[in-house]
């Protein structure tokens, strides 16, 4: 499963956004990109042995946070982020792709955006999480290649030497703990990054699948195997500095293309072939990942289920035994669960498609990231305290998010406006906000288990 970790999390920012912030920062771009990265997969190694101990029989994050907290209040606003991340996992992988072969091809965008999110929904509805764990495998494999293979010739090609003198980037600068861009894109990006892998289904619905000992491999194997691609991937950006290779796009191209104009410009054709299949199946990895977990969202979450099933689901949460009769009553409610996934699959193509169609025009790549991760920052904190903190309350989580929503509005106006200490500044408070609300409203009692309270308790 570690493959199928890291090829979920190369999403089209570890593809581009890294190319393009080697070549605008440098050094610094690149280490301040791929280290938050890295350290949001390994935290799951933590994360998901915990969660696996708590709630045996679960199956999303939200699910887990209405049993943790019996709050239905709270378990439908926690999947406000939740469904929103695997939105704008379709919207950012089809606009990006679309974008790229738009680059290349000069089809219509909106033409090509619906074609790859078709392909990728055709496969996706016939198994589900097993076809996205297959696919990431060959997916995965064809990403390891293209970037021990592309970057390395561009190098080879232009010289190492030609390289060295772009490791500062357009900037200039090679100090990778230069305070400036610590500030400015550092934190921003690691409170963003760690936010969005906690506030993402797509690693719970893996961490609720592998098998238990397998979880802490998984995850690091995961992690180290993600940070090879945007390390090897940042030689296109080094590149692309150095002035004297005279590299530069189009006018009206965006900068996250980059990457692609100086393969083109430096390698035949059939490395360029090799490249686009490389980031083609970058892109797929993470959309059918976004389309499963929001599948799995729909069919958990939102379905209105009776109640002697939502009985038999709350039993298997707290890993019990079923009896036969709700086993029964189990393999019923499994054979619905498909179906309902399925639609769940539709619901968020549609919506993800919609989006892509819109945000073409109001955002470019790097600061529509930001901002999805901004809003997944608002519910990191209370999510991993609910799997440490015992005194975690539904007041303490709402008034956290509520006062957190304040730093978002003033999040998404700071990436308008591109104003970077607007953005900083807000970020930290939305972090520091819900913290302070968690610990200010605690609940009377520590929480207890359900598998381990008293019969008369959990008969109340």
């Amino acid at each position: 499963m570690g493959p199928s970790i890291a090829a979920s999390w190369i999403w089209a920012p570890a593809l581009f956004i890294s190319v393009q912030k080697s070549y605008e920062l440098g050094l610094p771009g690149i280490f301040w990109f791929t280290a938050p990265n890295v350290l949001a997969l390994v935290i799951f190694a933590f994360l998901a042995p915990r969660i696996r101990q708590r709630i045996p029989g679960g199956y999303t994050l939200p699910d887990w946070i209405r049993y943790r907290l019996e709050s239905e209040t709270v378990h439908k606003v926690y999947l406000v982020p939740y469904i929103w991340y695997q939105v704008m996992a379709v919207t950012v992988q089809i606009f990006v792709g679309g974008l790229m072969l738009n680059y290349l091809t000069g089809i219509s965008l909106n033409l090509l955006m619906i074609l790859l999110l078709l392909i990728c929904l055709a496969y996706s509805l016939i198994s589900g999480l097993r076809a996205s764990v297959i696919t990431d495998l060959v997916q995965m494999t064809f990403i390891i290649l293209g970037v021990l293979v592309v970057p390395p010739w561009v190098a080879w090609q232009a010289g190492w030497p030609a390289v060295m003198r772009g490791l500062g980037g357009i900037a200039g600068n090679t100090n990778i703990f230069d305070a400036d861009i610590a500030f400015s894109f550092g934190i921003v990006t690691s409170i963003g990054l760690i936010a969005g892998a906690v506030s993402d289904q797509q690693y719970w619905q893996r961490a609720f699948a592998i098998k238990q000992k397998d979880l802490i491999p998984a995850y690091v194997f995961g992690g180290c195997l993600f940070g090879i691609v945007p390390v090897l991937l940042s030689i296109l950006g080094f590149t692309a500095a150095n002035p004297d290779l005279g590299i530069a796009l189009p006018q009206g191209t965006g900068l996250p293309m980059i990457g692609i104009e100086v393969v083109l410009r430096l390698l035949p054709l059939s490395a360029a072939v090799l490249f686009v299949i490389m980031l083609l199946c970058g892109l797929m990895s993470t959309l059918d990942s976004g389309m499963c977990a929001a599948s799995s969202l729909y069919a958990i979450d939102l379905a209105a289920l009776p109640e002697e099933q939502r009985e038999v689901l709350a039993k298997e949460r707290s890993g019990a035994l079923l009896n036969k009769q709700e086993q029964r009553i189990k393999d019923e409610l499994d054979k619905t669960t498909v179906s309902r996934a399925r639609t769940g699959m539709y619901l968020v193509s549609l919506l993800g498609l919609c989006l892509a169609f819109v945000v073409q025009h109001l955002f470019s790549l790097d600061r529509l990231w930001w901002i999805f991760n901004g809003v997944a920052s608002c519910f990191v904190v209370p999510t991993v305290l609910s799997l440490y903190y015992d005194r975690l309350s539904a007041k303490g989580v709402i008034s956290g998010i509520c006062l957190a929503a304040f730093g978002m509005a003033a999040f998404i106006y700071g990436n308008w406006v591109k104003n970077d200490e607007l953005t900083v500044y807000s970020a930290v408070f939305i972090i520091a906000a819900s913290l302070i609300c968690c610990f200010v409203f605690p609940r009377k009692e520590p929480w207890i288990p359900l598998q381990r309270r008293p019969a008369a308790h959990i008969q109340e």
